[in-house]
């Protein structure tokens, strides 16, 4: 095995424009810990949004990247799984991450890949797939309760309508025309342009009497507070972008339940029980994409060598889609695979 590799680096203050091609030496994983030869790796809003603010646990030098899928070169004490593996995963913002030839995890985050699943959609799974899981997994409703994902155009809101659809929910959601057709073929009863100024009215109006359960958010907070009244008694107001720091409604008026999504919190507060229940509810969804019942946007392969470029064309979200580096097809192979 080598013995560095190829990866990006952050450098405190510069933004995007701060990313460096850098080489790293190669450290063998501690107990617990599995080395991933990493085979492609995704970008998500998360990764522009921190290499841009900055987080307490980075200095200069810090490799970024959350999401990516590989497969395992070395294990640690511990470790169940086996060199050879094929794996996704999701790693701690607090860790160096996927933004490299190799990565270095706590074995409990990775997913097992099937085998006949595509690497790159297996690497665009983890960030918006967990996230999507968990806030449905935040609401006791199935059935024909009435559900509004607003922003279903990205990721995490296509997955999100397309679960709910699967719990028998009666699903509807906002997002740019473009995504209209597509959406309502996966089962969403209607569709908003949330450009639309009267967009809610014209929700109402097709609730008739009924009143929504629950409003996922993927915009901000004050966005979501100002969904709030949209919500029937017992509600859920779920916030996948920030949260609510105040009760957005008056107390004891339809006494909604406010509720807040944050992936990167499993890696420091989740218990082995919680790891264990979100990676198994991650290897099922994988087997779903690979049996067609789960989609995710279009790809968009990119060099990995020009990863600056393409997180600032994720940032200004003109083209859309899923953008995602195939190492062995950028001049970058990584080394160890089987």
């Amino acid at each position: 095995m080598q013995t560095d590799f190829a990866a990006w680096s952050w450098t405190a203050g510069r933004g995007i424009d701060g990313l460096q091609p850098i080489r790293k030496p190669l450290v063998q994983p501690g107990p617990g810990e599995v080395l991933i030869a990493n085979r492609a790796l995704a970008l998500n809003p998360v990764d522009w949004k921190i290499i841009e603010w900055g987080h307490p646990a980075w200095n200069t030098g810090h490799v970024p990247g959350v999401d990516g899928m590989g497969v395992v070169v070395a294990c640690g004490d511990g470790v169940p799984i086996k060199p050879g593996t094929r794996v996704a995963y999701h790693q701690s913002l607090e860790r160096d991450g996927s933004f490299a030839e190799f990565c270095l995890l706590d074995w409990a985050t990775v997913m097992t890949v099937p085998a006949a699943l595509d690497d790159a959609i297996a690497a665009s799974f983890p960030c918006p797939g967990l996230t999507a899981w968990q806030a449905l997994d935040k609401v006791p409703v199935s059935g024909p309760s009435d559900m509004l994902v607003v922003g279903a155009g990205g990721a995490v809101g296509l997955l999100l309508v397309q679960l709910a659809v699967q719990r028998g929910c009666r699903v509807w959601a906002t997002a740019g025309t473009k995504h209209h057709a597509n959406l309502k073929a996966l089962g969403a009863v209607g569709v908003f342009d949330y450009q639309d100024r009267n967009w809610q009215q014209n929700l109402q109006a097709s609730l008739g009497e009924r009143r929504l359960k629950v409003v996922f958010d993927t915009v901000s907070g004050a966005h979501a507070a100002a969904l709030a009244p949209l919500l029937g008694y017992n509600g859920h107001l779920v916030c996948i972008q920030d949260r609510q720091e105040t009760a957005p409604l008056p107390a004891f008026s339809t006494a909604i339940s406010l509720h807040e999504v944050a992936l990167n919190s499993f890696h420091s507060y989740a218990s082995p029980g919680d790891r264990q229940r979100l990676r198994d509810a991650g290897e099922h969804l994988l087997e779903s994409m690979l049996g067609g019942r789960l989609t995710l946007p279009e790809r968009r392969i990119f060099d990995f060598r020009n990863l600056p470029e393409a997180l600032l064309a994720l940032k200004q979200g003109g083209e859309g889609g899923k953008w995602i580096a195939l190492l062995n097809e950028s001049g970058v192979t990584p080394s160890g695979q089987p």
